[in-house]
């Protein structure tokens, strides 16, 4: 049916744990349930519904202000940090902020990480692991509630 160039990909099924990779392995992190790397759509999910949060606080306050989104997202994913290990759309898409070194997020990574998300370009740059330069920087990964 195909040219003799054609062959079929290789599945996860024939393949062993050990010889699977998926983001956070290398980290000890499972390749799903709890713990595991969220995917893009829960990621998307959770910063949609912080800026549209934003957006909705900045209208009824600073009459729908572009400063005063950006600012309000940015306290949003602080507090939320500092407080919960997330923002309010991390909360709701099942997701939290978690220091590659275990323990406690700690003060540093809640204040730099919305910072440094606002930049725009560090959540761009993934790693393997679906870490953003803004993760890598401050020692952190999103993993699933």
């Amino acid at each position: 049916m195909f040219p003799g160039c054609y062959r079929p990909t290789p599945t996860l099924t024939g393949m062993g744990e050990a010889d699977a990779e998926w983001p956070g392995k290398k980290f000890g992190l499972p390749q799903s349930g709890p713990r595991s790397v969220p995917g893009w759509n829960r990621r998307i999910a959770g910063l949609l519904i912080d800026w549209v949060l934003a957006m909705g606080v900045s209208a009824v306050f600073f009459g729908f202000d572009s400063t005063a989104i950006l600012l309000i997202y940015i306290a949003l994913h602080i507090i939320g940090g500092l407080l919960v290990a997330g923002s309010p759309g991390h909360l709701i898409t099942k997701i939290r902020i978690a220091p590659i070194t275990g323990g406690r997020l700690g003060l540093l990574a809640p204040i730099v990480r919305p910072v440094l998300i606002a930049l725009v370009i560090p959540p761009l740059l993934n790693d393997d692991d679906m870490r953003g330069a803004h993760d890598r920087l401050v020692g952190t990964i999103l993993v699933s509630r």
